[in-house]
């Protein structure tokens, strides 16, 4: 079955109660009140709240399909999305599935050189943009003169290069005569996070995102009466696969436009949320603002919210056990996954396994694993290896670029680029990329176990390992390390604490600075190679 069929059946199910609300702390509402017998302008405290129910959500992709298919775009047409999340997100993307088209989210930091290669490498045909990318999009007509036909979706002020979403489905038929569809149909082109240059476009089928479901659903128990929280962006496989277990019960979702702590605990409390989806910064964030005494726990009503997991990224243990000591009776997981995999579940930790919190766990729900050395053998418990997956959600390919496939599609096992290793039960623990592997001295030094041991220092915030060149050792370890607000350490203090490492894991060079991630909460670690890397070299040189 093609995944539209999830939003028709909540439609006819549950058509009155509210499937999306969107959340904007930043934009507080306005009102007309009468004070001193003139009515004037009031700004309420309470964040802008807006919501749909099933059977607008379904109506408003209905309308956007309409749209499309008057426009001449259905089966084999390619439409890319470029917003922020909104409540027309969502409705959006499910418009362009229900013509039998591919859906194509970009991620919202993509410059405008980006969003042409994106664009030209999908084949894309159609541009959704909102009103944050207006000069983006404006300078890719004028430099690279697409011919995607660009469509506005904002409140006024439509450039004259696009056509107005709000126009454009005002007058259109909110019912819409099913195109015929299966779930080996193509559905979407996902691009991966480009972190060894521009991005691969990942191809997926409807039985993939209709998996990605039914592993969501099966690893957290949603039910129909469940609350979920989501903050990350929609574009990412992330934020929307584990938004499929609303979809699939048919429950309520917030869609939170803020990130600071006391926004994501005021809307868990005010939402009444029952599952929160948190990035390690995130978190962090909360009990760094507990620790301090800016926010207590006990000052929002958080009695619903019964699991919290985290994805993404390597989680250190030291962040869980802290968060347990504030939230006892929370349930945690945390979930793995790429978007070659169409995103979280392929390999899974599960709430009943907090104990072994450090690892991501074993094979997801429909999934299989295995761990294998360069020459694609399975090595043994303990030892490192590439982490291999093989699923129903296995990508198609590489759009465009059968080399890049070849090279990670091996007999329908997808080869992750991740080292891992299972311990005695069978659960698996992440090493590192296979790329951010170093080698110093002829020993391979795996960064996120060093950055889970510095990060069990309380003075530290954030902390990302690196590989800089060495004249002699070939690499060596450099440890970037963002403090707490208001606390001081020195190097010294870092060279101590790292006495209880392995001499050949302590890191060589420590440097006190901010720890950038992107929207998913990865460490982009190319970044801080290009910046840090040329200091090695200065520091090579002057050696010499």
């Amino acid at each position: 079955m093609p995944i539209t069929e999830y939003l028709e059946r909540n439609a006819s199910l549950y058509p009155n109660e509210v499937a999306l609300v969107e959340l904007n702390p930043e934009e507080n509402r306005s009102k007309k009140v009468w004070k001193d017998y003139s009515l004037i302008e009031s700004t309420e405290e309470k964040a802008s709240r807006k919501q749909l129910t099933w059977r607008e959500f379904d109506e408003k992709a209905n309308r956007f399909a309409n749209v499309l298919i008057r426009l001449g775009y259905g089966r084999g047409s390619k439409v890319a999305i470029l917003l922020m999340n909104c409540l027309e997100w969502l409705p959006i993307y499910f418009g362009v599935l229900k013509t039998g088209a591919m859906v194509v989210p970009m991620n919202f930091r993509y410059s405008s050189e980006e969003i042409q290669y994106c664009l030209k490498l999908s084949e894309s045909d159609v541009l959704l943009f909102g009103p944050e990318f207006i000069g983006r999009v404006e300078e890719l007509e004028e430099t690279y003169q697409s011919n995607v036909r660009m469509i506005y979706v904002g409140e006024g002020n439509c450039p004259t290069f696009a056509d107005d979403y709000y126009e454009m489905v005002k007058g259109a038929n909110d019912r819409f005569s099913t195109v015929d569809m299966c779930d080996e149909d193509y559905a979407a082109i996902y691009f991966s996070s480009g972190t060894t240059g521009f991005p691969k476009a990942i191809l997926h089928k409807h039985k993939a995102l209709v998996h990605s479901c039914k592993t969501e659903q099966a690893h957290h128990g949603q039910t129909h009466d469940d609350v979920f929280l989501c903050i990350p962006p929609l574009y990412h496989t992330g934020a929307k696969m584990h938004w499929f277990g609303s979809l699939i019960t048919g429950s309520r979702a917030v869609l939170l436009k803020g990130t600071k702590p006391d926004q994501i605990l005021s809307a868990a409390a005010d939402e009444k949320c029952t599952i929160v989806w948190l990035l390690v910064p995130w978190a962090q964030d909360i009990l760094a603002a507990f620790d301090r005494g800016e926010l207590k726990p006990e000052d929002y009503d958080l009695s619903r919210w019964r699991l919290m997991h985290i994805g993404a990224q390597p989680v250190p243990q030291s962040l869980i056990k802290r968060w347990l000591t504030y939230f006892p009776n929370h349930q945690y997981d945390t979930n793995y996954g790429l978007s070659e995999s169409i995103g979280p579940g392929c390999v899974h930790l599960g709430v009943e396994n907090v104990n072994k919190v450090g690892a991501i766990g074993k094979a997801g729900y429909g999934w299989q694993t295995k761990i294998c050395d360069d020459n694609g053998c399975e090595v043994k418990p303990g030892e490192v290896g590439e982490l291999c997956v093989k699923g129903p959600g296995v990508m198609v390919c590489y759009y465009n670029d059968p080399k890049a496939t070849s090279e990670v599609l091996k007999d329908g096992w997808l080869f992750t680029g991740d080292m891992a290793k299972t311990d005695e039960d069978g659960f698996i623990y992440l090493v590192d990329r296979k790329k951010d592997v170093i080698i110093t001295g002829g020993e391979n030094l795996y960064p996120v176990q060093i950055e889970d041991f510095l990060s069990s220092n309380p003075k530290i915030l954030d902390v990302a390992v690196i590989g800089l060149h060495d004249s002699r050792l070939g690499e060596i370890a450099a440890a970037i390390i963002e403090l707490k607000p208001g606390e001081y350490c020195t190097e010294q203090d870092i060279n101590t604490f790292c006495l209880r490492l392995p001499r050949y894991k302590r890191p060589r060079k420590i440097i006190f600075a901010h720890v950038p991630r992107n929207p998913t909460g990865k460490i982009e670690k190319p970044l801080l190679r290009r910046k840090y890397g040329s200091e090695s070299l200065i520091d090579d040189e002057n050696k010499a």
